[in-house]
């Protein structure tokens, strides 16, 4: 479990140095604005394998027996969760411009999905943290960064976000059980 914390701490410590004033203050101390990206990238980067690594070595510890009747929610979730991330990511669309950071959204969606549905301590550690991460993340965003502006704001855009995050939902949706070990169990 100490692996898996480690790598949550090295993921979000980094990602949260604005929020803690922290951010500027460390930037200035590299050589260069370069330097200073590689070094959270890796950072980053490091945190992101220890989590996984932590994550495929930890013991299952049962904490509660998510409702095996009601597991269908947790898909019912996810359903958005591609599309916004595509919307966070390309150029701006009706999504962007009312959610601000769609992609913060959809991690908040995507932990609370697999909250519902694992039980178990590291996932609760894993899918609690980055639910907790994107809601303080997402709440400070919205405070401090305005709306994209766009002279053209397309509901076409959207709607290929959604044509496109329905497309990978469906292709991990399949594949859930192949990629990440655990199959979805639909009856």
């Amino acid at each position: 479990m100490a692996v898996l914390v480690a790598g949550l701490i090295l993921f979000f410590l980094p990602h949260c140095l604005r929020e803690i004033g922290l951010r500027d203050s460390l930037a200035a101390r590299f050589p260069s604005e370069g330097a200073w990206k590689g070094a959270y990238s890796l950072t980053s980067l490091l945190g992101l394998g220890l989590i996984v690594w932590g994550k495929s070595i930890a013991p299952f510890v049962m904490v509660w027996a998510p409702p095996f009747e009601l597991r269908q929610v947790s898909h019912y979730i996810m359903l958005p969760v591609f599309w916004l991330i595509l919307a966070g990511s390309g150029p701006v669309s009706w999504t962007r411009h009312k959610l601000r950071n769609p992609m913060l959204f959809a991690v908040i969606l995507w932990g609370a999905a697999h909250l519902w549905a694992n039980g178990d301590l590291a996932s609760m550690l894993l899918f609690g943290g980055f639910t907790l991460w994107g809601i303080f993340k997402y709440c400070s965003l919205w405070r401090r960064v305005p709306a994209p502006r766009s002279n053209r704001i397309m509901l076409t855009t959207d709607l290929v976000y959604a044509l496109l995050g329905s497309v990978i939902y469906a292709v991990l949706f399949v594949f859930h059980g192949h990629l990440f070990g655990v199959g979805l169990g639909v009856a």
